[in-house]
């Protein structure tokens, strides 16, 4: 819901490549548009989206062309939000490093956790997933920094 409510206007589109029906149940409940799962089967289509979700590793392509193919159907200043399962330290390097190459540039790292801390105990969190967050600059650079 986060993801949605931040990174995109109710006008925008969301391309959702996440496996699950989360995503597609934020997507619903916040009134944005998207091509939902029919992405994976049918292609991107042709408009550029605001919001591209994916899950990792992918299954087909290298990441760079995968990076390549985000990067061609992103509006200027639009982002890729890449689910990392938590627990491989080096796997947010590699993404960020691929999608570089690609022409995106890193903006955000998101921890979800299952359970927000509660004041005065001493807990840990059940972190779940990581989130990279990776934008198209609106500077043909690639540049997020300006």
């Amino acid at each position: 819901m986060r993801l949605v409510h931040n990174l995109t206007h109710p006008s925008d589109l969301i391309i959702d490549l996440a496996e699950g029906p989360q995503l597609a149940r934020a997507i619903i409940a916040a009134h944005r548009r998207s091509h939902l799962q029919a992405a994976r089967a049918v292609g991107w289509g042709r408009e550029s989206a605001t919001l591209i979700v994916t899950g990792w590793p992918l299954a087909d392509d290298s990441p760079v062309d995968f990076f390549l193919r985000c990067r061609a159907h992103l509006v200027p200043g639009g982002c890729v939000a890449v689910l990392l399962a938590h627990g491989d330290i080096a796997l947010p390097v590699d993404v960020v490093i691929a999608a570089k190459r690609a022409g995106l540039a890193y903006l955000q790292h998101i921890v979800a956790a299952d359970r927000p801390p509660r004041p005065g105990q001493q807990a840990q969190l059940a972190i779940h997933t990581d989130v990279l967050i990776l934008t198209r600059s609106a500077i043909e650079g690639g540049r997020a920094d300006g």
